[in-house]
């Protein structure tokens, strides 16, 4: 990794370092002397004495692009400033620079870092992992490591090695016999630690002499791993893993080159297949899932969070589509967005459509919806429309792609670039409340809340929250436009480009009781869910049960981690994280007789058996980072997410004090009936007696992105980030209809038995 990076001039500057100073307000001002540091992964603040990670950066945005620098613009030179935006729910920092090129060279040179980062090997990042501690370990700074520093490094690095073969290592590597590590013996020592008998204990399976595995063997590896079993790929993993020259001209892997192969990308569980956008993208709108936010512009919870344009930067970068703003009339005419009547603070809607159209198109090329939840006075709508068109320009979608009548919704290959408002256009049945005969409520889901099917909850009285549409904004409104539904026997009357918001409790009541009718509605109509109004912590339903019933945007809030977004990031994680998955077929037919309710022996019905061995794990992070003999005792949970029949949880026995490399050795075993809906969950727990374990990290996947065999899944924070080099190592298996997966292990076993 740092190979190369000396060679860079913005990454040098950075590490000699710079005086900046960190802006909060207008009147918060600090000097911050930041250098980046030899491993060019941290960033270290001298004023301070704290660190900022590289990999928790989730951009950089240059000039005064932020809420706090906006309020100097004019007062400080624009281009002396940026903002290093992190991923979760860290603030962003503010920084002017002294100069123009200084603040050029450290935007270049972090965002050099952040894509050297995301092109790391998982040999890169190993070797990292202890590095990363040992200049903290070596408490004198003399490069060398007492065996008393060694011990302060293990600890550091999450393991609890017996004192007998801690001591017997620290001897093996000391060759010099003084009693102290010097550089090389520290990487010995290092790669000691790293061994991994499970993964040699692969190879010698699949290996004749137990010294390397022939192009042939290999191959035979390939085919039980379910992979193209063909001499060609064999010989191309050779070429692209294997380091000893010798072995690679003669077609051989050692154990070296296979260990590098397990621990690469290619080797994921993951499908790296669906890395890209690999699924027809030219259906109808509502024949995929789309990837939605709700309050977009908070940054912790509805009652007192900050309003920033900084959640719409982390969404859209995450592959959101479908965004949430909260307008409002605002000082000098300029709306505003903020959760209305509560204590959080306001952003100008001007500079949220600015940054949307930043970062519209950064993630993924296809359309962006914009919920309006619109409770603007006809003339700041006016001007709201005024900024949509000026600012989004030719991408903002402004009228239908063709003069032919509407006969189903556009494709998101047709809607590729454009961005498209989801708002009423107007609405007859209110308009007869309005002496004027215009009024209509142009909101995504308080209008729809009030004329939502619920027969028990009494009407709000509509003249109360109906406001006058303005003509400019209305006209902006093409494919999405907002109705209120009125229930399954007026589905016919509807337009294609009609759609409905449900409250979390309508949908659920909808699926429940009228499951069929409601999968069937979400095969024509666009349908978007939104939590209920007593999440005051923006807290999240579970999104799974509406996607069940064929619901297109389940927006959830992004700004709050936990099982459900780990939900929304595993569901949209495959199909290029493009924002759009198309659902399964069952799901798209408008005769459909699937119901998630019942699924047994319908449509999507096909009995899997799901089998995975939990072997071991890889460099699990230190929860209680305050106490320095703090290490976790992991056990790893694997959850089934998918039709009410196939939820269900399983999870390992604990091991204590390891964290470094726990193994299990521990076969968990699931039953689905309706594989193509299902989310696969792993989540790693630290085991505690006294409370509630603690959260250690996570991974989440489509059950058809899900590969077979020996494989790796690299773990994530709650945040949704990467907790590299954080990995679990297991085994895969999957049968169909009770039909068996047979591997070339047990091909030749039945061959023999025959014989």
């Amino acid at each position: 990794f740092k190979s190369g990076l000396l060679d860079n001039e913005d990454v040098c500057v950075m590490m000699r370092g710079c005086s900046m100073v960190k802006v909060r307000s207008a009147r918060w001002k600090k000097s911050r002397n930041l250098r980046l540091l030899e491993d060019g992964l941290t960033v270290w603040c001298e004023s301070t004495k704290s660190s900022l990670a590289v990999t928790e950066v989730e951009c950089v945005r240059e000039g005064c692009q932020s809420e706090a620098l906006r309020q100097l613009s004019g007062s400080v030179p624009e281009k002396q400033c940026f903002t290093v935006v992190f991923r979760g729910a860290r603030k962003s920092l503010d920084l002017l620079c002294s100069c123009e090129d200084e603040a050029q060279r450290w935007v270049r040179g972090l965002r050099t870092l952040k894509e050297r980062v995301a092109n790391m090997t998982q040999k890169e990042k190993l070797d990292q992992y202890p590095a990363r501690y040992l200049r903290r370990a070596d408490q004198n700074q003399d490069g060398k490591m007492s065996y008393d520093e060694v011990k302060r490094l293990l600890q550091m690095i999450n393991i609890d090695l017996s004192e007998q073969y801690a001591r017997s290592l620290f001897k093996r590597c000391d060759r010099s016999g003084d009693n102290r590590l010097d550089h090389i013996e520290i990487e010995e020592f290092c790669r000691e630690l790293l061994r991994r008998p499970e993964l040699d204990a692969v190879f010698r399976h699949y290996s004749s002499n137990g010294c390397v595995l022939s192009t042939a063997e290999l191959r035979d590896f390939l085919g039980d791993q379910g992979e193209d079993a063909s001499l060609n790929h064999a010989q191309s993993l050779i070429l692209t893993f294997e380091l000893n020259d010798w072995a690679q001209k003669n077609q051989f892997m050692t154990q070296n080159g296979f260990t590098m192969y397990m621990l690469s990308r290619e080797n994921d569980v993951f499908n790296p297949d669906h890395v890209r956008v690999y699924q027809d993208m030219s259906r109808p709108l509502p024949h995929y899932f789309i990837s939605s936010s709700h309050n977009t512009y908070l940054t912790k919870d509805q009652v007192t969070g900050s309003s920033s344009t900084e959640p719409y930067i982390r969404a859209l970068n995450q592959g959101c589509r479908c965004v949430e703003l909260d307008c409002w009339d605002g000082d000098k005419g300029e709306p505003v967005i903020y959760h209305g009547h509560t204590l959080t603070s306001k952003v100008p809607f001007k500079e949220v459509i600015e940054t949307i159209a930043q970062y519209a198109f950064k993630a993924s090329p296809y359309p962006i919806i914009l919920s309006l939840e619109n409770h603007c006075s006809v003339e700041q709508q006016a001007v709201m429309a005024k900024h949509l068109r000026s600012i989004l320009g030719q991408k903002l979608l402004t009228r239908p792609l063709s003069d032919q009548p509407l006969k189903a919704l556009p494709s998101p290959e047709e809607l590729k670039g454009r961005i498209l408002v989801k708002g009423k256009k107007h609405t007859p049945h209110l308009s007869q409340l309005s002496k004027s005969g215009s009024s209509a409520s142009f909101s995504s889901s308080s209008e729809d809340e009030l004329a939502s099917n619920n027969k028990s909850t009494p009407r709000k009285e509509p003249t109360k929250i109906c406001s006058k549409l303005s003509p400019e904004l209305a006209e902006l409104v093409v494919y999405c436009r907002s109705v209120p539904f009125r229930g399954f026997e007026s589905v016919s009357e509807l337009q294609p480009n009609d759609m409905s918001s449900f409250s979390e409790s309508d949908a659920l009541r909808l699926i429940k009781d009228s499951g069929k009718l409601f999968v069937r509605h979400n095969s024509q109509q666009l349908s978007r869910i939104y939590p209920s109004g007593q999440r005051l912590q923006s807290s999240n339903y579970d999104p799974q049960e509406m996607w069940n019933g064929g619901c297109h945007m389940v927006a959830l809030n992004f700004q709050t981690p936990g099982e459900q977004m780990d939900l929304n990031q595993g569901r949209f994680l495959s199909n290029g994280r493009c924002g759009f998955v198309l659902k399964p077929s069952f799901l798209c037919n408008p005769t459909s007789n699937f119901n998630p309710e019942n699924t047994g022996g319908g449509p999507g019905h096909i009995p899997t058996q799901l089998t995975i061995r939990i072997i071991s794990a890889q460099q699990l992070p230190k929860i209680n980072t305050d106490k320095a003999s703090s290490i976790v005792d992991p056990q790893v949970w694997v959850e089934i997410h998918g039709v009410a029949i196939d939820n269900t949880r399983d999870k390992t026995h604990r091991i204590d004090n390891n964290g470094f490399n726990p193994r299990w050795d521990c076969t968990l075993s699931f039953q689905l009936q309706v594989p193509d809906l299902a989310l696969v969950r792993f989540v790693v727990e630290d085991h505690d007696h006294t409370a509630k374990n603690d959260f250690v990290g996570q991974f989440t996947l489509p059950f058809t992105s899900l590969r077979t065999g020996y494989r790796h899944v690299h773990l994530l924070k709650a945040d949704g980030s990467s907790l590299s080099p954080a990995t679990l190592f297991i085994h895969v298996k999957v049968a169909r209809r009770g039909v068996p997966i047979k591997t070339v292990s047990e091909r030749m076993a039945a061959a023999k038995a025959k014989a």
